[in-house]
């Protein structure tokens, strides 16, 4: 049994050469056409690390053709410390199939987190492994949408609770404190000041807070780049003037479904953090190379249902807010939706967790890609609504 798999091993590796398909009434296939096929990526290296075939998942995964890749070798695309060379060591060692999860490739030519590897040995062509490599980015993707969907629900249920339970009592407390005020000396007095202002605080907050809550949103067709360009001129003329913009849009993109002042109120959130991040780092504020990029773009993306019709949402328009800032910190980003979280020392932490609430409300989805020097904000909007009447 081995040996048939050895032999079957040896034909494919044989056969990954191009040549003519045999007739279709033959039970043999070109092992070529077949990995061609595959909506997975599938790339063979030889003894020198050097790509021997690539299929074409494989090419749009790596970023580069078959023809470049057959010129280069593994470590033209990673760093030889990258793990990935440790699997394939002990693959050739143990002549074995060898699994690993969440491996990251990462080199100034190649961005992907999460990917799992599987490499098998081809026994009979020494020191050959062919790699499969499985992208797990949109599910993790779709997980931190839940994430962050339970986070903005616990929000909302949370300003709910303040705005009754702390609103109305803080109320009687600051108006005990005004009548307090009146008739107490000078240095009990101060303290009267002191409970009225906190009083005020905490109501203020809780003002913030109540943005949360579960409120219809009105929604009609939405020029995007008129927002965006609103927002823009916000933001030059105030808190991002040290910072320069740029714009790259699609100009051909359909009407986004939602809500105008929403979206300002989500980019501007996003734009002004970005704007913020860029001053926190000196030597890009010295050099004055600070930017923020503003780009739209079409891409086929999700169909959902909306809940309880039978109407679809599409999301295929993109609006990326990107910066070349120092990034997220690492402990923050997987929270970084949540409420009164937020690495600033001023900051109240309900920024990003609004701007996940309005996005989940408008069915649409966000991603955060952060690394030194590049953090990337990608909103998935909806475009206009379509029956299934219209889609047959």
């Amino acid at each position: 049994m081995k040996g048939a798999l050895t032999r079957g091993r040896l034909a494919l590796v044989e056969r990954l050469s191009p040549r003519a398909l045999p007739p279709p009434n033959t039970v043999e296939v070109d092992a070529q056409a077949v990995l061609s096929a595959l909506p997975v990526p599938v790339v063979l290296l030889d003894a020198e690390n050097r790509f021997r075939f690539a299929n074409q998942a494989a090419e749009q995964f790596l970023g580069v053709s078959l023809l470049q890749l057959r010129q280069m070798t593994l470590a033209t695309l990673l760093p030889e410390d990258n793990p990935l060379f440790a699997l394939l060591a002990q693959v050739r060692l143990h002549g074995a199939s060898i699994s690993d999860h969440d491996l990251t490739l990462e080199s100034p030519r190649l961005h992907k987190r999460g990917t799992m590897v599987q490499a098998t040995a081809l026994l009979e062509e020494p020191g050959c492994v062919l790699l499969t490599l499985h992208d797990s980015s949109a599910a993790r993707a779709l997980d931190r949408q839940i994430l962050f969907r339970g986070a903005a629900r616990s929000v909302t249920g949370m300003s709910a609770v303040l705005a009754h339970e702390v609103k109305n009592p803080l109320s009687g407390i600051r108006g005990a404190a005004q009548l307090l005020e009146a008739s107490v000396s000078d240095g009990d007095r101060e303290l009267t000041v002191l409970i009225r202002d906190e009083a005020d605080r905490i109501r203020d907050l809780v003002d913030r807070m109540e943005i949360f809550g579960e409120k219809p949103i009105e929604r009609r067709a939405v020029n995007i780049h008129r927002v965006l360009e609103h927002v823009r001129r916000l933001a030059s003329a105030g808190f991002a003037a040290h910072v320069k913009l740029t714009e790259v849009y699609d100009p051909s993109l359909p009407p986004a479904w939602a809500n105008r002042d929403q979206l300002v109120q989500v980019l501007l959130n996003l734009v002004k953090n970005a704007a913020e991040a860029i001053a926190d780092d000196p030597e890009l504020c010295e050099r004055g190379s600070g930017e923020i990029v503003l780009t739209t773009s079409f891409r086929h993306g999700m169909r959902l249902a909306m809940a309880g019709s039978d109407q679809r949402l599409h999301l295929p328009l993109v609006v990326t807010v990107r910066d070349n800032g120092p990034g997220i910190p690492e402990d923050i980003r997987p929270h970084l939706f949540e409420a009164f979280v937020t690495s600033k020392s001023s900051g109240s932490g309900l920024g990003l967790a609004l701007v996940a609430k309005i996005v989940g409300d408008h069915g649409g989805l966000i991603e955060v890609d952060s690394r030194p020097g590049r953090t990337e904000f990608r909103l998935f909007l909806p475009v206009i609504i379509e029956t299934e009447s219209d889609a047959s």
